[in-house]
């Protein structure tokens, strides 16, 4: 007999309603003991537009507050841009609001996440990849280079629909990210946690020979991490040797 409850450390996760990809990726890389527990809020879509108004609502502290009433070991908000969208201060606001509302537990974002995940794998000239519009891609590469990293190649999708990004099929992003890498860039990150992208991160490296951080792999990193989990997850990446 197993015991799937999360005794080792259990997780929270504030993520939008109509998304459908982070949580079973997140599962996938869970090592035993770990358990995912998850409260939504609703978002209109990758535009400026539909991420500035969730986020200015207080949706993110009201579903941070019911995770909070459980006992979790960390709650993480999972949205790339809805996180970068207005550079690092914005992020830091967004951690802080959490922080308030969260009965003490440790908080983070994937923004947080990913920059942490890239300074940890030594990743400075970084190709960015992401299914967004072009305004958002922009705005997410600006943001790297606000935080000390050189973009050396770019690519969108040019959707904004939150449908649409989940049924974006792993093999795309997977050529999409090996033919938009250049070999001056040291490392790769793929965008968005309605991506699917964990499948394909262990070929991606093989092939590219460079780290490859995603945006679900380095949220569910950062969580483990501030969980106190220090284990290394095979399969998903070199990332979690760290």
């Amino acid at each position: 007999m197993r015991d799937y409850y999360g005794w080792r450390a259990r997780l929270g996760l504030v993520y939008m309603a109509s998304s459908t990809v982070m949580e079973p990726e997140c599962y996938a890389m869970a090592p035993e003991g770990v358990s995912i527990h998850t409260a939504r809020l609703p978002f209109k879509g990758a535009t400026v537009d539909g991420i500035t108004e969730m986020m200015e609502s207080d949706r993110v502290e009201r579903a941070t507050a019911d995770l909070a009433t459980a006992p979790l070991h960390a709650i993480l908000f999972g949205g790339t841009s809805a996180t970068f969208l207005k550079g690092v201060e914005w992020d830091e606001h967004i951690k802080a609001r959490m922080a308030e509302v969260a009965n003490g537990i440790p908080v983070t974002t994937t923004t947080s996440a990913l920059l942490a995940a890239l300074r940890v794998t030594g990743v400075r000239r970084v190709t960015f990849v992401g299914p967004y519009l072009d305004e958002v891609t922009e705005i997410g590469c600006r943001f790297l280079q606000d935080n000390g990293f050189e973009v050396t190649g770019r690519a969108g999708m040019g959707l904004s629909g939150d449908f649409e990004l989940g049924e974006v099929r792993l093999e795309h992003v997977y050529r999409l990210a090996r033919e938009t890498w250049r070999p001056d860039s040291d490392g790769v990150f793929i965008s968005c946690t309605n991506l699917r992208t964990v499948g394909a991160l262990e070929a991606l490296e093989t092939d590219l020979g460079v780290p490859v951080v995603s945006a679900i792999q380095a949220s569910f990193w950062h969580m483990l991490r501030l969980a106190g989990v220090r284990e290394r997850v095979t399969g998903f990446g070199s990332l979690f040797q760290h």
